[in-house]
């Protein structure tokens, strides 16, 4: 079987919340949940749901295939619409299971959602399954952890309590990518902490990488990381600090069925863009972007987040 290079895709699952609320498990050191709301949980439940369906509508007119798998009540799954930690397809067949931190969001694991796939026709030649690392308290948390360069397999990795050296190493040797390894902090409370997921400072397009640099405070890694993009053929766009705060670095690269490139990424991350930064995405990509200002606030994850990219191989019917 030939296989699609793996650079942007029009294939893409995602989950529908039942029980979406902040996490109390995952807000221990995800610095980007707040809760500000004076909405109730059945409202909160609600307006997650309005700013779930009006994305997926979003991408589905921009021309991207969207899988939409409904979250159940029981087990009680607060984060179940942030798929991309859990699990990545691969264009080899290849499904990858990841370690998470939370003990909450290891109950978002579920098989049936690659039964349904298989039956529409995917072709699942592989699990990998890296979760029992978790027995030993060591994480990394699918493609939040890692930002994969998929054209040049290169996989970029923010060290943190959710990503750790030694399963990025692991994982990255199993799945074919070259690590690339630093330490990405964020100031909080006067405090230099590490950023919880690699994928809210920086994002990896075909031509494209926005990134955070001012977070890594390490100049060597800094430079290195930097000169690793630019050998690797990205025009960089600097994010600010403040930016990836609104979520600026949570976007991602896909395609339209019609083969038309698409930088998709939230409403709050895409006001707080210069004018010269839209102009440089936009001559490169279409620029689609949907509220999901309560998601962001109680979740602490934005578009990218809800978004798991789907490389399996398909079946002519």
């Amino acid at each position: 079987m030939n296989f699609m290079p793996e650079q942007c895709t029009s294939r893409i699952v995602m989950i529908r919340p039942a029980g979406f609320r902040m996490n109390e498990q995952t807000a221990f050191n995800n610095y980007y949940q707040s809760n500000t709301s004076s909405l109730n949980s059945s409202e909160i439940v609600l307006k997650a749901l309005e700013e779930f369906d009006a994305f997926v509508l979003q991408l589905r007119q921009a021309g991207v295939e969207v899988n939409v798998f409904q979250d159940s009540e029981s087990p009680s799954t607060p984060d179940a619409l942030f798929p991309n930690n859990w699990m990545s397809f691969h264009a080899n067949g290849t499904v990858a299971l990841y370690p998470m931190f939370a003990e909450n969001r290891r109950k978002e694991r579920r098989m049936d959602i690659f039964d349904s796939l298989k039956k529409e026709g995917f072709e699942i030649s592989e699990f990998i399954d890296f979760s029992s690392s978790e027995e030993d308290e060591k994480y990394m948390e699918g493609t939040g952890s890692l930002v994969l360069d998929r054209k040049n397999k290169i996989a970029y990795a923010a060290l943190s309590e959710r990503t750790h050296r030694e399963i990025v190493e692991m994982v990255c040797q199993k799945l074919g990518f070259r690590p690339v390894l630093f330490t990405a902090l964020q100031t909080v409370a006067s405090k230099r902490l590490p950023i919880y997921h690699t994928n809210v400072m920086m994002s990896i397009g075909n031509e494209l990488a926005m990134i955070c640099l001012e977070c890594i405070d390490d100049l060597y890694e800094r430079e290195s990381l930097k000169g690793s993009l630019i050998q690797s053929g990205k025009s960089i766009i600097e994010l600010s600090e403040a930016q990836i705060n609104a979520f600026a670095g949570n976007m991602q690269q896909l395609k339209s069925k019609s083969g038309k490139d698409l930088i998709v990424m939230s409403s709050q991350a895409y006001k707080s863009l210069k004018a010269d930064q839209i102009f440089k995405i936009e001559s490169k990509a279409s620029i689609v972007h949907s509220p999901l200002y309560l998601i962001e606030e109680l979740g602490g994850g934005s578009a990218r987040c809800m978004i798991a990219e789907n490389f399996l191989p398909k079946r002519i019917k």
